[in-house]
């Protein structure tokens, strides 16, 4: 009888042990999908991909993340998390305007054109065309590259307040054309340009902003 209450004890437990998700550290596997999203794109994307890259059964994705396009949603955040090559944020330093989308596009160009990841920017170019179905996906990316046009142009905004931009500067287009110069990095990262190619082109915008800097005292 004790032999055969083992047997009943661990059929139980082989049982409950096959209904359980494996466990997986959330980071990783969404590092994989981010990876999978930033190369292919959302609709380039199947599950499949998506879940050989990850590690893990469709079922355990749909449990831990609901559905491809909250997965997507998560991904974009922890893309937004990555770690920079220029620690802090630019536009939250005590620094100049011009210099603070310098470091912001230096920190682009690198980030960009890294080895270690796909290239180019997994928000700038993501989800310009998408199937009918998935434009609630296309319409959450553009806002976060509104919001980013809104954090460019407050910050020019800033530098206007603080006396470091001309007062006349038209603050909306130039964050426009400073958006317009991420988005071209990202295209020609995926094309293949090296860092050093988008710094030269770095160095042309920033040439441009600062035709609405004004100058120092000690340059007067």
């Amino acid at each position: 009888m004790t032999i055969v209450k083992n047997i009943e004890v661990k059929d139980n437990s082989s049982r409950r042990k096959r209904g359980r998700p494996p466990a997986f550290d959330r980071e990783t596997v969404l590092a994989a999908a981010r990876d999978t999203f930033w190369q292919h794109g959302y609709d380039g994307s199947s599950i499949a991909d998506l879940t050989a890259a990850m590690g893990i059964t469709p079922q355990s994705l749909y449990a831990a993340f609901g559905s491809k396009a909250e997965l997507y949603r998560e991904t974009l955040d922890q893309y937004r998390r990555m770690p920079r090559p220029e620690p802090g944020n630019p536009f939250q330093d005590k620094l100049d305007t011009v210099t603070a989308f310098e470091r912001f596009l230096t920190n682009s160009a690198k980030i960009f054109t890294a080895p270690e990841h796909p290239k180019g920017c997994m928000i700038s170019t993501a989800v310009l065309n998408c199937a009918e179905e998935n434009e609630p996906i296309a319409h959450h990316v553009a806002s976060m590259r509104l919001q980013t046009l809104d954090i460019f142009t407050a910050r020019i905004e800033r530098g206007i307040a603080e006396g470091d931009m001309r007062p006349d500067t038209s603050a909306r287009p130039l964050a426009r054309f400073l958006g317009a110069i991420v988005q071209g990095m990202s295209v020609q990262a995926r094309d293949g340009a090296t860092t050093e190619e988008l710094l030269a082109l770095m160095s042309h915008a920033l040439n441009e902003l600062r035709r609405y800097q004004r100058p120092k005292a000690s340059e007067l």
